[in-house]
């Protein structure tokens, strides 16, 4: 299919070309210089304004459902398409229009960042993939389990959600990585299986990486996340949500854009979380904008070499769940080989992230509802080739 795209468009430059060089000869005109840039610039925008109207229609239908939220889809490494549907507050009578820049949290979609700051002290030969999680969280009272197992969920360790509603003391008071560690050494919750045993999705393989993060770097996880993704790649609007310095757990979030949970009577703004407090599996917000930079950063190499961020997609387990696989904060389905993506939800917010390594397309969805869309339009969109922006040429260096 491209290769016809790119032959009807090679075709159509040639009849051009002819037609102007064949009837300025006859007239005894000067044949003028035509811009072969521009002539397929303009084929190019031709292509993504109908790709944009397809994805229009998908989101659309999407809104009229439910969905509250904001969506940005590049292709060939333009953006063809964002929008934002819906509002910020919908508790409010006077509602205020969600924006293109509105920050939403991405829920476990954060766990694909905590993944790459752990590969960035990788690359600094401050970690091992291989190292055992005890040499920097001596207290954990499980032995065996390394960076790798909790990269690739296959650590077997217990919920620690599970384990905070069941002891923490005062719902008022924020719950914190460091309070995680310190009740998992006191509590000793028995372990869901053994390490490597097999895949086992668990939020706490990444609630330990963020600070596996703090201590092999000397920095708090939001300050180094801050200093060395955020900052380099001007994501200007991603910050980690940190409660660290907080005594007591705020009624709602300090953001623009609030997290809703909706029920029969209407919806109802998600109020902040005791648990909000644990960083690495959550709680990091960003903007579809920012987001797209990453992807951008991920394609071009910019925070690692292609050898060492290949590694977040490659698949961690030998079994294929479902017919899937985990990577380094990367989903990845046998069904559908080179698309990397990611699903998340938690307190009010959900979203989407997926890459088509293939086709060079890219999906950002950020919703703040509990709306639940369903993924297969999203799948469908992203692999319908029936119109395909050319393939973006490599320029030598």
């Amino acid at each position: 299919m491209r290769r016809r795209s790119f032959l009807v468009l090679l075709l159509l430059f040639i009849v051009v070309v002819a037609s102007v060089f064949f009837f300025g000869k006859r007239c005894n005109r000067v044949v003028p210089d035509i811009n072969v840039d521009s002539l397929f610039i303009n084929l190019n925008d031709e292509i993504a304004a109908k790709r944009a109207k397809q994805a229009d229609k998908v989101f659309t239908g999407l809104n009229k459902a439910g969905l509250n939220g904001v969506v940005l889809y590049a292709e060939q490494g333009q953006v063809v398409y964002e929008k934002a549907f819906g509002w910020r507050d919908l508790s409010k009578r006077q509602k205020d229009s969600l924006r293109i820049d509105d920050a939403f949290q991405l829920s476990s979609d954060s766990k694909m960042f905590t993944a790459e700051a752990i590969m960035l002290l990788k690359a600094e030969g401050k970690l091992d993939y291989d190292d055992d999680v005890r040499k920097y969280i001596p207290q954990l009272p499980y032995e065996g389990v390394t960076i790798r197992h909790l990269l690739n969920h296959r650590s077997g360790l217990p919920r620690y959600d599970a384990l905070a509603d069941k002891h923490w003391p005062d719902r008022k008071k924020p719950f914190s990585n460091e309070a995680m560690i310190k009740m998992l050494a006191e509590k000793k919750p028995e372990p869901y299986g053994t390490p490597d045993g097999s895949y086992f999705y668990n939020n706490i393989n990444y609630a330990l990486l963020a600070t596996v993060v703090e201590r092999a770097s000397g920095q708090h996880f939001e300050e180094f996340m801050r200093e060395r993704i955020f900052e380099p790649l001007d994501m200007s609007h991603s910050y980690i949500y940190s409660m660290r310095n907080d005594t007591l757990v705020s009624l709602y979030m300090p953001v623009d854009a609030h997290g809703h949970d909706l029920f029969k009577n209407g919806p109802l703004k998600t109020q902040n979380d005791y648990l909000n407090g644990v960083m690495g599996d959550k709680i990091m917000f960003s903007t579809v904008e920012d987001l797209w930079k990453f992807n951008q950063a991920l394609d071009k190499h910019v925070l690692l070499p292609d050898s060492l961020q290949a590694e977040a997609f490659k698949p961690g387990s030998p079994e294929w769940k479902n017919g899937e696989n985990y990577g380094f904060g990367w989903r990845m389905s046998k069904e559908r080989p080179g698309m990397y993506f990611h699903f998340g939800w938690w307190k009010g917010y959900r979203s989407a992230i997926i890459r088509d390594t293939n086709k060079n397309r890219f999906l950002a969805l950020l919703t703040n509802t509990t709306f639940n869309f369903p993924p297969d339009p999203l799948w469908e969109f992203l692999c319908d080739t029936t119109i395909q922006l050319p393939e973006a040429e490599v320029l030598p260096e």
